[in-house]
């Protein structure tokens, strides 16, 4: 019985850092999305997926408006295509990652331990499993959020070059509306993807232990308001620039 208990022990001090600094970690990148996605929605101009948001919206209806479509269509066709390949490289790269981590967990042969027990955390064999599988879960996701957004891009490529027409019932779900709201779709899937597989990336360290793990969430949420936030500079807009930003908050989703 002593032993056992002193195992017990044992094993919890080694994983109860794993069971604090990595949901605390979790945490933090959930509070951070959470705070960006109330942001976008009332201040869509002081963030660049606002302002991107904005963009797409305005271009695709100047496009759709425009009379000679011969050099914007392919023009149009070249940029959703960019937008495509882009989405299909991460979701490539995603189930390359889960089938790499689905051979590892599915091997007969015991998962060995990286280090030695002298880092901190737990190493066991079903501490492993559980790291690998938390891996595999996220990856999967971000791998279907980016099959969402190729779908929704793919649709785009098709409709943007069909002229609006409003004397017939048939198409009116081909106005430009229409189409810019798959277009947000699309993006905002593939944006999601994107902050799956980086809330994926730090997790990679935790064989190493939690505490990598619980600074490299820290470090990527610092990076991320850095990138996901409108420079000061850039937010003192002339009165006219800013009008324009504010006439069209409204369009987004």
């Amino acid at each position: 019985m002593g032993a056992a208990r002193r195992r017990r022990r044992m094993e919890w001090r080694r994983s109860y850092l794993d069971m604090i600094l990595v949901p605390l970690g979790l945490l933090l990148s959930m509070i951070y999305h959470l705070w960006l996605w109330r942001k976008i929605r009332s201040q869509p101009h002081q963030t660049v997926i606002g302002v991107n948001s904005m963009g797409r919206r305005l271009w695709i209806l100047a496009l759709m408006k425009e009379k000679e479509k011969e050099k914007m269509n392919v023009l149009a066709v070249q940029t959703i295509r960019n937008s495509i390949m882009a989405s299909t490289l991460m979701a490539t790269t995603s189930i390359l990652l889960c089938s790499g981590l689905a051979a590892m967990l599915s091997s007969t042969s015991t998962i060995k331990k990286p280090l030695d027990d002298t880092l901190y955390g737990a190493h066991g064999e079903l501490a492993m499993a559980v790291k690998y599988a938390a891996l595999l879960l996220l990856f999967l996701l971000a791998f279907l959020f980016y099959s969402f957004s190729i779908s929704f891009m793919s649709q785009v490529g098709f409709l943007v070059n069909i002229p609006q027409c409003t004397t017939t019932t048939t198409t009116t779900s081909s106005t430009g509306e229409y189409v810019c709201g798959l277009m947000e779709k699309g993006f905002g899937l593939s944006t999601v993807g994107n902050r799956v597989f980086y809330a994926a990336l730090p997790l990679l360290l935790w064989v190493f232990g939690p505490v990598l793990v619980f600074f490299c969430y820290v470090l990527i949420t610092l990076m991320l308001y850095c990138v996901d936030n409108v420079a000061c500079g850039e937010r003192k807009v002339g009165g006219k620039d800013e009008e324009i930003m504010d006439d069209n908050k409204s369009l987004l989703v």
